[in-house]
Order: C-alpha cells, then structure tokens, then sequence
C-alpha cells in the first residue's frame, strides 16, 4: 500500500479529536510536483512553490509538536489519577481496608481496568502519530530531493530528531507502567492466552479497535523493506507486547490478525 493511502487510512481509524493533527501529505506532495514540474521560463513560480514547501514543513513539525506536547502532559495527569483511584479502592474496599467489601472492590476495579486499559490504548495511539508523521516526513523529502535534485532531507530530518514530538521517551516510560500495572494487578490467565489462535480480539467500536490499527500500522511502516534508510525507523515486534495480551477480549470476538 502506498504511504499516502495508508496515512489516510489511519486517519480514518484514529480517534476523531486527532484528524487534523496529521501530516497534510497531499498538500506537501502537490507542493513537489508542482516544483518538479516547473519548466525554466516559471521559474519564479517554482522559488514560490520551493518556499510554500518549507513553510509548510515546519508549520507541520509546530502542529505535531504543539499536539503532542499537549498529549503528553494530559497523559502524565492521568497517570497520577488513575494510581490514586486504584490505591483508594484498595485501601476503601480491599481485604485490609476502612471497609472490606469484595462486591464493591470488584465493580470499581473492573471500571478501573476498562479506564487503565484505554488509557494505555491513547498512548500507543500517540507513539503511532510521531512514528507515521515521522515516516511521512522522512518519504515526502525523499519524494523532493529526488525530484527537485535538492538536498533538503538531510537538513530537515536532523533537525526532526530533535522534536518533542519525535522524542517518545516520556510516553514510552508511561505505557510500560501501565503494563506492569496490567500484568500486576489484573493479571491474564497464560493457559487460556495458550489455547488460542495468534490473533488480536477485539469487540466493539472505540479505543479498542483504533489501537489495534495502530499497532498494525505501526509493525508495517517500520518493518524491513527494500526502501530502508538511516532515516527509516526500527523494525516493531508485536509478539511480546503486554497490550496485545490485555486485548485478547471474549464475546463476540472480532480476530485481526498479527501481520
């Protein structure tokens, strides 16, 4: 699929809030076919053209940071929450607490889990935004140096590795802590998880289901191909993702397969 498709697909299968904080990939490209296109007598037209392009880029790099920037703070508050909620049930309702009542630790801890689990699913979102907006990046000034004969990708990625929205560090340190989280307090039976088919179960619409995109999009823009590059990101390994495990959902379960 080529990435154009693919960055519009994911669009489509992202939360609704986050649309207009993609790449604008068909503005860029138009951009650079209009460039390439320019014959020798327009050529005032094309430095016009040349510079649209660069504004554009980094009014893009201003939207992607300001967007995650935001995201992270939110998520960083919502951490904290989230850790304060389940240590009152458990010091309210659990077996040492101001008062014990397994029916009502079992309701809150099981809203909790949905609240931990969605949770964790927004933060893969965002670590999938920087990595496909990265990729964008990285292939539309591919398409430029290669069309044009400038040399604008090197200048640009480099300073793209700098980026808050690029450095996914603070998000990454989140999502293993919800993990262990997961794992620790709402732990999966491995010999169930062992009886099934290698697939993602996921029900109903929401979180859930853009997750799981996002996790595939993500295993497929950073595998290897034929077009990798000191610019192209890491390959993802799906097979040892805690997420994947707290997906695996009963009834009625909709597979989805790990490419």
């Amino acid at each position: 699929m080529k990435f154009g498709k693919r960055l519009q697909q994911q669009i489509e299968e992202t939360l609704p809030g986050w649309r207009d904080n993609f790449l604008s990939y068909k503005r860029l490209k138009k951009l650079v076919n209009l460039i390439s296109s320019s014959p020798p007598p327009s050529h005032r037209h094309c430095v016009e053209a040349e510079a649209d392009f660069v504004y554009l880029l980094n009014h893009e790099i201003d939207k992607f940071n300001a967007f995650f920037m935001e995201k992270e703070e939110d998520f960083i508050i919502k951490r904290k929450e989230l850790q304060q909620r389940l240590q009152r049930v458990i010091d309210t309702w659990g077996p040492n607490g101001a008062r014990p009542s397994e029916t009502n630790c079992k309701e809150d801890m099981a809203e909790i889990r949905k609240d931990i689990v969605n949770f964790h699913g927004e933060m893969v979102l965002l670590v999938n935004y920087s990595n496909i907006n990265y990729t964008g990046l990285a292939k539309i000034l591919k398409k430029y140096d290669k069309r044009t004969g400038g040399l604008l990708r090197l200048l640009f990625i480099q300073k793209v590795l700098k980026q808050p929205f690029f450095t996914t560090e603070v998000v990454s340190k989140l999502i293993k802590e919800c993990e262990s989280t997961i794992a620790q307090v709402f732990p999966v039976d491995e010999k169930e998880i062992g009886r099934r088919e290698p697939t993602i179960r996921v029900t109903g619409e929401g979180v859930f289901r853009n997750t799981v995109a996002a996790l595939l999009t993500m295993q497929e823009i950073r595998s290897g191909s034929s077009t990798r590059s000191q610019f192209s990101l890491p390959p993802l390994d799906l097979t040892d993702s805690e997420f994947i495990r707290t997906l695996q959902m009963n009834s009625p379960p909709i597979p989805i397969p790990i490419l």
